[in-house]
């Protein structure tokens, strides 16, 4: 199993290219189950997390090419990736599949709203919290489908098709706001979401939907009006940038001390978190190529931080942020309040002297004057680069074990990294 070693040290300086938002190629490759035409989406990154649900679609008979090839295993930043479901030969999704991967859960919606019906397995457990799927179903079925659940599966079924109706949403849920707009893109007459999520991956999905053909409003806001049509067409489609991946670059360099252009970056879709990373002593200059980030000089200073849905702190730089603290000139405190479990960090970053006490969903991280290199184990995908960040600034050598999480969501991490001046290696036994 690979890992990565890192000495730490060095400063960041130079550039980095911020690949296609992996959070926003997910749901828009799942669109491509709407329409018989084909949908060509480009800027999408090159992840163990595309490549599984690649395959996952595979198995319901999505056709794809990558830059004109069948495979591109050397492709570089920035793919084009067709995606033709024109024949779906099956609308089951096995737990075998399933249970690798949560977001595959998300093709009930496309598969019950053009066929009529799907059989999708209960994606199980979480190492992040239990992300019921209570909304998906309680979703569905506002909009007419039949379901049950039975040995493990998700029965849907509307023969006659889905209806559009008004449906709130108990709780900000992403992927339930991604499931229930694409299935209501072809239900019969007109779809009123409240209560939506925000985030910038649902408009890109949405504006993509609407090139298909598609009648989408409001999205970006807390209600969204889906007018459903007949059928969706074939589209071409641009995956923003990876908002998750600006902020730990960000974070990393706010950590490290030094001078980088994160490329292609826009700040709009992460100014809560950028501004925590201005308030711990970093500079950030908003470009129209990217986003400069530089600290030199000045020491980390402590921020206190509560992840919220969009426009708030992400949940998905929590980990990443609190890495940052664990050098700041005294106590910041974090507050977690999207997902339980999710502090899994804390105790690998203890392993490199951080200070960090834990009271209820807040962690309490007194930072400390330096930190030192250990091996070290990644729990999730965002509890894993936390690790990176906190071992760049580390004395001495880190080796970050099970980094098939970083592989899920950070497109050649090391690469990225080795080439602003960190020493950063893979290891492949």
């Amino acid at each position: 199993m690979d890992r990565i070693r890192i000495v730490g040290g060095n400063e960041l300086n130079g550039s980095i290219p911020i690949s296609g938002a992996k959070n926003a190629a997910l749901p828009l490759m799942i669109a491509s189950l709407l329409t018989d035409g084909t949908l060509t989406l480009d800027n999408v990154p090159h992840l163990a997390d595309v490549e599984q649900l690649t395959r996952i679609l595979g198995n319901h008979g999505v056709d794809y090419s990558v830059n004109g090839r069948r495979e591109a295993q050397d492709s570089a930043y920035a793919r084009t990736v067709n995606f033709t479901a024109k024949n779906i030969v099956d609308t089951t999704a096995p737990y075998e599949l399933v249970s690798r991967m949560r977001a595959s859960f998300w093709v009930i919606g496309p598969l019950v709203a053009r066929m009529g019906e799907a059989r999708v397995s209960l994606p199980g457990g979480c190492a992040i919290g239990t992300r019921p799927v209570n909304l998906f179903i309680d979703g569905l079925r506002a909009l007419g489908a039949e379901i049950d659940i039975e040995q493990g599966y998700v029965n849907a079924r509307a023969p006659r098709g889905l209806v559009g109706n008004r449906y709130v949403f108990p709780k900000v849920s992403v992927g339930a706001t991604h499931v229930l707009m694409m299935a209501a893109t072809l239900a019969r007459g007109q779809t009123v979401l409240e209560n939506a999520a925000r985030e910038p991956e649902v408009v890109n999905l949405a504006e993509c939907l609407n090139a298909m053909g598609a009648r989408v409003s409001g999205a970006g806001t807390p209600t969204i009006v889906v007018d459903g049509v007949a059928t969706l067409s074939g589209a071409t489609h641009h995956v923003i940038p990876d908002r998750i991946e600006t902020g730990t670059y960000a974070m990393a360099v706010a950590m490290t001390g030094g001078d980088v252009i994160l490329e292609g970056a826009r700040a709009e879709l992460l100014e809560a978190a950028l501004e925590a990373v201005e308030q711990a002593g970093a500079e950030v200059t908003r470009l129209n190529s990217g986003i400069r980030v530089r600290r030199n000089g000045a020491g980390i200073r402590p921020v206190d931080i509560t992840t919220e849905p969009f426009p708030g702190f992400p949940t998905d730089l929590q980990a990443q942020f609190m890495g940052l603290m664990t050098r700041a000139g005294g106590r910041s405190r974090i507050t977690e309040t999207i997902f339980e479990n999710r502090f899994m960090h804390v105790q690998e970053l203890a392993r490199l002297g951080a200070k960090i006490t834990l009271s209820g969903q807040t962690a309490i991280v007194d930072g400390v004057e330096r930190l030192r290199g250990a091996p070290v184990m990644a729990t999730d995908l965002r509890a894993s680069v936390s690790l990176v960040i906190a071992g760049l600034a580390a004395e001495g050598e880190t080796v970050v074990n099970r980094i098939y999480h970083l592989d899920r969501g950070f497109e050649r991490l090391e690469e990225k990294l080795s080439g602003c001046g960190a020493v950063v290696e893979r290891l492949s036994e």
